[in-house]
């Protein structure tokens, strides 16, 4: 850990001009770029900047990071985000329980070693995050954490009604003193009545879709970018949760169904309309139910329209371009060494063995063999099952009955 040397007052030294040298850092910290203050939002006003919260952007300077002397070589490289909004304290005790057991090595249940590279780490408890938020209300949020689990920062909210804490993800942008609320379990009786009764679109998304709210999707605008999205409606949020990322609402129920149906025209001039089949009922009757949300990598799914999401950005979206500075960091958070297949022997990998830099002229392979490389289940999606055409040869019924 980073702590600060011993102050040289007190000391007796043997130089003048020694004497009024001040106590200095054990690491001097350099910004590339300080961050500009963070003004509160008020809940009484709307500011479609802080509602619709845009994706994170880099500005003139790169992105913040943040950089230490090198007085060891183990932080000559270490590069950190800057996040001096995080709350310096321990988490509350009642909201986390101890990571303990097998799991921390990568086993199964039954002892076996299903994921590699896992093992040691420092010792940790578990936040207890709530992903459903089904509890309604305004909450306050009290502080934002580090959860040292996951790469997004959590907050730390309070219900104004039942005074009761919880864990929730942080939106990037949030901060002490906002207040989020959850419209899961429905539209509140005093936003019934503002809107006089009948719900109206304009409304309900000027009110609602705010920074850290949790909506069902359609209650989200189109074009909202969401994140924390939920899969199966009554069940928490399970997409875009690290850091950074974040959804796009492309279309909803109600806007997508455009199929128009086919009209015949009669003799007598009048128009028929066509009935439409089993199938593209099936097909108007799934689009009403569900909507279309685009992800960072450009899969577009349809996820039922009340599943849950959050509006806004998952925070802390320079965690991508932190640097660790030394390996013995990697061990502090579980992660154990990877070796080469090539540096190891021909007992322990396909590629092992040999005298020099090579894997004894074999296809690129997985440690148990699997083809890794140009082979199975690494081609193009057309190359793989291509149909073979096969000429057909006429009349050879009749030649193998004997007809000429």
């Amino acid at each position: 850990m980073l702590q600060p040397r011993f102050a040289l007052t007190g000391l007796r030294l043997p130089f003048r001009c020694l004497s009024s040298v001040s106590s200095r850092g054990y690491a001097t910290v350099s910004h590339e770029q300080e961050k500009p203050p963070v003004e509160e939002s008020s809940s009484s006003t709307f500011d479609p900047s802080i509602a619709f919260a845009p994706p994170p952007t880099r500005d003139d300077a790169g992105v913040l990071l943040r950089s230490y002397k090198p007085r060891t070589p183990g932080i000559r490289h270490l590069r950190r985000p800057v996040n001096d909004h995080l709350w310096k304290g321990r988490p509350v005790h009642k909201l986390t329980f101890p990571k303990r057991g097998q799991g921390k090595g990568g086993r199964n249940n039954t002892g076996r070693v299903t994921v590699r590279h896992r093992g040691g780490g420092h010792k940790r408890r578990i936040r207890i995050v709530d992903f459903a938020r089904i509890a309604p209300g305004p909450h306050l949020v009290e502080r934002i954490e580090h959860d040292p689990g996951r790469s997004a920062h959590i907050a730390l909210v309070r219900s104004q009604d039942t005074q009761k804490l919880s864990y929730i993800l942080a939106a990037e942008g949030m901060r002490a003193g906002d207040v989020v609320q959850s419209y899961m379990s429905g539209i509140p009786e005093d936003l019934w009545k503002s809107m006089g009764g009948t719900v109206d679109p304009g409304v309900l998304a000027a009110r609602t879709a705010w920074r850290g709210n949790c909506l069902p999707l359609h209650m989200i605008p189109v074009g909202t970018l969401i994140f924390n999205v939920g899969l199966r409606p009554g069940k928490g949020g399970q997409l875009c949760r690290s850091a950074g990322t974040y959804a796009t609402v492309i279309s909803k129920g109600s806007d997508s169904q455009s199929r128009a149906k086919e009209v015949n025209t009669q003799e007598d001039g009048t128009e028929e309309q066509k009935p439409l089949s089993q199938r593209e009922k099936q097909k108007q009757e799934r689009i009403a139910q569900h909507v279309t949300i685009r992800l960072q990598s450009g899969e577009v799914r349809l996820i039922h329209k009340d599943c849950c999401a959050t509006v806004g950005v998952a925070s802390n979206p320079n965690h991508q371009y932190r640097q660790l500075g030394k390996a013995g960091r990697s061990r502090w958070l579980n992660i154990r060494p990877t070796v080469r297949g090539l540096a190891m022997n021909a007992a322990d990998h396909p590629h092992g063995g040999g005298r020099g830099k090579s894997k004894g002229n074999v296809d690129p392979k997985s440690p148990w063999g699997l083809p890794a490389k140009s082979g199975y289940k690494t081609r193009p999606k057309w190359k793989i099952n291509k149909a073979v055409v096969v000429p057909r040869v006429r009349n050879q019924g009749k030649r193998r009955r004997g007809y000429n």
